[in-house]
């Protein structure tokens, strides 16, 4: 059987701990893409990282590493969390997934150094997206050129007005245009 591991970003300190919003894994689209998967029989797993707020590394890594990740898995990040999918990859030259898929890049789990990218990461990913957004206020539409350069054949695609990917700049939670990337 087919899995993703879903995996958000890096909220800011007040609303990891703010009660009037949900919690990361919980945000925005994530939920959505999350139900959608388990409808087609794909086993979604959306990881809760602990004091998500700081970009640790490690403490990221031993949240993601309890998930199983082979070769049928599907792996999605978010912000920040796609830079750390991208780094681990780079570190687990023994994993190979099905798809990966990032959406507005960042770049702080990768300690702003993209050259712990190893581009080498593609011969062990069946396919590489990268969703973008032509009004996103992050860095994400440069860390997107930046992987575009060090990961050959990746697919590239820019929404227009979607921002940095939530609720607040989308307009809405439903995000299909990831669900058809995913399937």
């Amino acid at each position: 059987m087919n899995n993703a591991i879903i995996l958000h970003g890096r909220p800011t300190r007040e609303i990891y701990y703010s009660t009037d919003f949900p919690s990361s894994s919980n945000f925005a689209w994530i939920p959505w893409l999350q139900k959608q998967l388990l409808a087609r029989d794909i086993m979604a797993h959306t990881p809760e990282v602990p004091h998500a707020y700081e970009p640790n590394y490690k403490t990221w890594k031993d949240e993601f590493e309890r998930y199983d990740v082979n070769n049928r898995t599907i792996l999605i990040g978010h912000s920040a969390a796609a830079g750390f999918l991208v780094r681990w990859l780079s570190e687990r030259k023994d994993i190979h997934v099905s798809k990966l898929i990032l959406v507005a890049p960042g770049f702080s789990l990768l300690d702003g150094n993209p050259d712990l990218i190893d581009s080498s990461i593609t011969n062990r990913v069946g396919e590489t997206v990268i969703f973008t957004s032509d009004n996103d206020p992050s860095r994400a539409r440069e860390n997107a050129e930046t992987l575009c350069q060090k990961l050959l054949g990746v697919k590239l695609v820019t929404l227009k007005g979607f921002g940095h990917f939530v609720p607040e700049h989308m307009g809405r939670v439903e995000f299909p245009e990831i669900l058809e990337e995913v399937l």
